[in-house]
């Protein structure tokens, strides 16, 4: 019986006549009801990169840039773009049964990374299959977030001067200024 007088004594139930809007308060301010109404109502992956190797140089060229203006065309935001150097590899194939040498091949595996960012989650199953179903004979896919490590493998360490700093340190350290 109480929660029937409940209901009966809210005007809500019975379709107010002056209408309410709601109203959002965070902290003690207000916020107006259209600020709600601009947040993503489809959850955004972060950053996410797609890494494509092959061994092919022009394929995967044209690829990436073929790639790079589909992403730009559904208007997905591309935040860099990026080569890796070549990796050369020196395969040899050997004779049945013996250890002489029958051919060598020097191969170079290219990579590249296309990093995106605020990608929803209904729009990435669609990027993904696009990929797939566009791609080249010979040329890999990986698509994964973006790591601190993607970032530190795009920069060559300088030998000269990773060696001068090795000597600094064996020699005592940088030298302390007196103020």
């Amino acid at each position: 019986m109480n929660s029937i007088k409940n209901l009966v004594l809210r005007p809500s139930y019975f379709g107010s006549i002056s209408c309410l809007t709601k109203r959002y308060v965070s902290g003690g301010l207000y916020e107006p009801d259209y600020l709600e109404g601009l947040k993503p109502k489809v959850p955004l992956y972060d950053t996410l990169n797609i890494h494509i190797k092959g061994y092919d140089y022009p394929v995967l060229e044209s690829y990436q840039k073929f790639l790079h203006n589909i992403l730009k065309n559904i208007d997905i935001n591309v935040e860099e773009c990026w080569a890796l150097p070549a990796q050369v590899m020196n395969i040899s194939t050997y004779k049945p049964r013996s250890e002489i040498v029958n051919a060598q091949y020097n191969l170079k595996l290219y990579n590249r990374f296309i990093q995106i960012t605020d990608v929803a989650a209904t729009q990435l199953p669609i990027v993904i299959r696009t990929i797939e179903a566009t791609l080249p004979a010979g040329v890999s896919l990986n698509v994964r977030p973006h790591e601190e490590a993607d970032e530190e493998i795009r920069y060559i360490p300088d030998s000269e001067l990773n060696s001068l700093k090795q000597q600094l340190d064996d020699l005592g350290g940088p030298a302390k200024t007196k103020k």
